[in-house]
Formats: structure tokens, sequence, C-alpha cells
């Protein structure tokens, strides 16, 4: 019997959410949804176009964006081959690479640059802990086809804007890191100049970076182990080995962060973990979430549209981890409180759901927030159940369809809340009056009170 016939089965047992794959529910779901709406605001503001990429993507694309000997290619992607047709895919463990080649693909740069961004899943095969799971969300920008260093400057001014439309502050909640990873042809005097450093250190080193040492020694300099931070701030600096054109770009994208107020840290170990980064890199971190600290992480990287195949054009971006993002919001304490309903329909007979039903969508129709417990087969339930359901909801008012009011076209209106103000002027205030409502003007009076 196949794994797929022995997996249909009829079972008992309740299925769960494969590990670091989590569910996302109510209430917190709609703070998610704040978030996109603040980001999706931002971006339109700032020009940037939404994209979005399949979230399966040829294996090829990030072993050749990303390099063979990264993390991510080599311990954490989630490959697998077709069985239909033997293509070798992968479920994107990033984003930049998939925008790229999309941009490429359709020839998104003929007609000049462009300013995009996406948000959506990633995967990767990790141990999942508290802000980093096997399915992770991300926000990130991609600027293709600018080259001068102020765009790096505008993607990182966009991100200070999302931290403060986001209640965070910079400097107090989030710190700015800035490197320059130079060109290339820096990079390689650099690389070698490494390589024999920690050769010279080689009783010193541990397995990870033993495997590192010929193959991408400048991650070495990223590494957690304790026992390894004298033997790294020992180690040849790549600022040291930067031409002309890189110092003035750095210098240049630090003349826009000074005259914008953004205060930064110049970090020469700063490196980031995929290979396609060149000059401007950058990350945004936190010391509120302990361990995980970066929140937000980008560069340059004018290599990858040729890496790709397409014709040679800069770019620049970034990422953010949505998760960990939540988490620095929670911890701060700026996440907006669940949403709640403007009106709750208390409906205490069968013979008033029809025109209480016309009602609430008359009510919708005119921007008001409705909620309503559905009749069950043996009708709606009690008053007293309504309106223990109605005050638990949040809601400011309760719309009362009595059948008697509703013989004389009219509903009550039954405030649940005091007024907006009243609760700092000593206790509980006292609640307005029930009110009676022409039925036909109680949408436009809803409408009217609520969104004043």
């Amino acid at each position: 019997m196949s794994e797929i016939s022995r997996a249909a089965r009829p079972d008992a047992s309740p299925l769960r959410a494969v590990k670091g794959m989590n569910d996302l529910l109510p209430p917190e779901s709609a703070q998610w949804e704040w978030l996109e709406a603040t980001v999706r605001e931002l971006m339109r503001r700032h020009g940037y176009a939404n994209v979005r990429t399949p979230i399966v993507e040829p294996t090829a694309l990030f072993v050749r964006g990303l390099g063979e000997v990264t993390d991510i290619v080599e311990k954490e992607m989630y490959a697998f081959e077709d069985k239909l047709n033997g293509d070798q895919l992968t479920l994107r463990p990033e984003g930049t690479a998939g925008v790229v080649r999309a941009a490429v693909e359709h020839s998104l740069l003929r007609e000049g640059g462009k300013r995009l961004y996406y948000l959506g899943p990633m995967f990767r095969h990790e141990r999942p802990q508290k802000g980093r799971y096997r399915q992770f969300h991300q926000v990130g920008v991609e600027v293709l086809g600018f080259s001068g260093p102020d765009v790096d400057a505008e993607v990182i001014l966009l991100t200070r804007a999302l931290w403060r439309a986001l209640g965070l502050v910079e400097g107090r909640d989030l710190r700015l890191e800035l490197n320059s990873l130079g060109q290339p042809d820096e990079r390689q005097a650099h690389r070698a100049a490494l390589i024999a450093h920690f050769e010279a250190h080689a009783d010193q080193l541990d397995e990870d970076a033993k495997r590192r040492l010929h193959s991408n020694p400048l991650r070495i300099l990223d590494t957690k182990n304790p026992a390894l931070q004298a033997v790294v701030e020992a180690a040849p600096k790549l600022m040291d080995f930067l031409g002309e054109a890189s110092r003035a770009h750095l210098a240049a994208v630090c003349g826009v962060l000074d005259a914008a107020g953004i205060a930064y840290r110049l970090n020469p170990r700063l490196v980031r973990g995929m290979d396609y980064y060149n000059l401007t890199v950058f990350e945004w971190v936190t010391e509120r979430l302990g361990a995980q600290g970066t929140v937000c992480g980008g560069g340059r990287y004018d290599g990858l549209v040729a890496q790709l195949g397409g014709q040679p054009s800069p770019g620049v971006g970034w990422g953010l981890g949505i998760e960990r993002l939540m988490l620095l919001l929670a911890e701060v304490g700026v996440l907006p409180a669940p949403p709640v309903p403007d009106v709750y329909a208390v409906v205490p007979s069968t013979a008033a759901l029809q025109p209480a039903m016309v009602a609430v969508d008359a009510l919708r129709a005119a921007g008001v927030a409705v909620v309503w417990h559905p009749a069950g087969a043996e009708g709606p339930a009690s008053m007293k159940s309504q309106f223990k359901k109605a005050d638990a909801s949040g809601a400011r008012y309760a719309l009362v369809f009595g059948e008697a009011e509703l013989a004389q076209g009219l509903v009550a209106v039954k405030p649940l809340r005091a007024p907006a103000g009243a609760e700092g002027q000593g206790g509980d205030a006292p609640r307005a009056a029930q009110q009676l409502k022409p039925l036909r003007e109680v949408a436009a009076w809803a409408a009217e009170l609520l969104h004043a």
C-alpha cells in the first residue's frame, strides 16, 4: 500500500499541524491584518507595487542565487522531486531570488527600474523556537534597476517609517547596524586574508568554522560561539580592503542617514547569510527578544539579476520576519486591541428574524459592523442568553428587534457601554437609556453615530 493510501484511511484520531508550521487564529489574526494593512498603505505612499511569486520554485534558483555553501541551501531548504515529472523543486526559503527570477522572466526592467514589495510565507527546516518557525512569514522590498547609494538610504528610511507607523521607536526598541561588503574583487582579497588568519588559528576553530574555512570564510565572522570571539575579533577587517568607490558609496549612504536623523552603528563584522550581497548591508536589531535579535535585514545585490540569467542590473532590498516583529510589538505593548462589532442584533422571536436580517444587511451596507446569534432548530436563544453574548462581544449598542416594536416600524437601541470619554470620570459612568428608532432610519442613524 502506498504512503498516500495509508494516509487516506479513516482514522478517529485528530490530525495536527506539521511541527513548526502554525495555525493563526482570531483574535491574533486580526493583529496580523492590522500589520499587513499598515505595510500596504506605507508601500502605496512610497511608490512600491505588490508582487506575488509562487511558493514552489525550481531548486536551481536558490542554489544559484543564494550560494551552494550557505546554511539555507546546505541544511534548511525543503527540496524535493516532483513525482509526476522528476522536476527538482523547493519551497521558497526567502523572497529575493523569486522576485528577481520573476523580473527576469517577465522583462520587468525593460522600461526602467522597479520598486516592489511582497508579503507571504517562507519555509526553512530548522529547529522550531519562539520567533523562528519552519513556516514563517516575511515582508520584503526589492528595488531593481537603480545603482546609487540614495536608493540604499531610501529602503532604510522606509524601514524607519514602518517602525514609526507601528508604534516602535528607533534607538529604544530597535537599532540600526550598517556595513559594506564591497565589490567581488575586494571580497576576494579579504577572503584570502581571512583564510590565512583562520588557518593560523586552526586549533581554535569549531567544526562549523572548519567546514566553512575554504568554502565561505566570511560566514565564520557571524559565529555565535563564544570560544571563537577572540579569533574573530582579531581577523582582518573587510573595511580595510575596500577601494575608493566602495568607501564613497558607504559614505553617501551614511550622509543621507545622518541628514535624516537616523542613528546607526558601523559594524565591520556584519555579514548576511546569502552570497548575493555586495556593498551596503544592514540589520535592525533589538535587545528585547533575547537571542532572536535581528528583526529586519537587507542590502545591495548588484550581481543577482545577471546571475539568474537577466541583463546586468543593480538591486537592493530588505526582508523582515513577521512572527519576530509581532513578538517585538507585543513586548513593547503597541499591538491593537482585538476588533469588536459596533452593534449586536438581539432577535427574540422567529417572527422577528426576517425584518431583523434585512435591517442587519442595511446596517452592514452602511459600514456598520454587526453580529448576531443565529437561531437554532428550535428558534432564537433566550433574551438573557443573547444579551449576555451581546455584552461579551464588546459592541457599543444592542439593537433589540421586539415584535411589538417591529409592529410599529420601530427597533429598540440599547447602549451597552458608557459614552466615549465617560470612563475616566470616576469609575463606571451611567449608560444612556434605551431609545426607540424608526426601523427604516436605523442604518443611517448608526452610520452617522459610529463614524462621525
